[in-house]
């Protein structure tokens, strides 16, 4: 039998390590269509329940659920310009993850940091929905720091970017049976309907300290408050006023008020 060698264990262990690197490679690649759709599955939910694409109660399967996820109208904005970024993949664009790469976000001056957020990606994916060729909704991403975490949600709008089509909170960990009602649909439903600014365009939209009171002064502006909880509350205030001012989407949907988008048929992906 012939006697291991120094040269001989250094080769068999480059081999072993080049196959090894090569499997290793040709599963990340075949399996990042997998963990792409995946991850846009989980986004899906959270957008499609405000769009008002899926009738109340109907049950639709994972894939049916991409494909109508796929075919929205779905565009990377660059907050700070107020323009569409064309360039951007917006099903690959990961917000969040450019929120901490210091080439793709920015740093947000203490005194304007209502939210808590300390840094913003530079860009975000929103989702236009039409129907018959008319711009029905926009479903925009919000997050803000609450009592013990970061929350996280989407607000969808209407084609007066101005009122409130519906919003859902997917993802915070505020004090159970207290903050936790942010994530409830029933305290969810109250948004539907109000108004974000007034007629001269000043961001109004708060949680309450109280019940609302129908026809009340400033109703039109205000859900109700959370019992107990007046923390996640001013929290919940604080990154809608962050988001829907000055800092964020405002300038925005301000030049849209002005000069509305058009419909694309660039962005939505094929489905087949």
């Amino acid at each position: 039998m012939a006697r291991d060698t120094p040269i001989r264990a250094l080769v068999t262990v480059l081999l072993t390590a080049v196959v090894c690197s090569f499997f290793v490679s040709a599963s990340v690649v075949l399996l990042r269509p997998i963990q792409l759709n995946n991850e846009l599955l989980k986004r899906s939910d959270n957008v499609l329940v405000l769009t008002g694409l899926i009738p109340a109660g109907e049950q639709i399967g994972d894939e049916q659920l991409l494909d109508l996820f796929k075919s929205l109208d779905a565009r990377v904005i660059d907050i700070d310009a107020a323009a569409p970024v064309p360039e951007i993949d917006p099903w690959t664009f990961d917000g969040r993850a450019a929120a901490a790469d210091p080439d793709l976000s920015v740093t947000i001056p203490a005194g304007e940091d209502i939210a808590g957020l300390g840094r913003r990606s530079r860009y975000k994916t929103l989702y236009l929905v039409w129907k018959d060729g008319e711009l029905d909704r926009v479903v925009l991403p919000i997050r803000g720091a609450g009592m013990w975490s970061m929350i996280y949600g989407y607000v969808a709008i209407e084609s007066d970017f101005n009122t409130i089509a519906g919003m859902v909170i997917y993802e915070q960990n505020e004090t159970p049976g207290l903050g936790d009602m942010i994530a409830k649909p029933y305290w969810q439903s109250k948004w539907v309907g109000k108004k974000l600014y007034d007629a001269q365009g000043d961001m109004l939209f708060r949680v309450a300290e109280g019940p609302v009171q129908a026809g009340a002064a400033g109703a039109e502006y205000e859900v109700d408050a959370l019992t107990g909880a007046t923390i996640t509350a001013n929290a919940v205030t604080a990154l809608m006023r962050y988001w829907f001012g000055p800092g964020g989407y405002g300038p925005l949907l301000e030049q849209w008020r002005a000069r509305p988008p058009q419909e694309s048929t660039t962005n939505a992906r094929e489905t087949t």
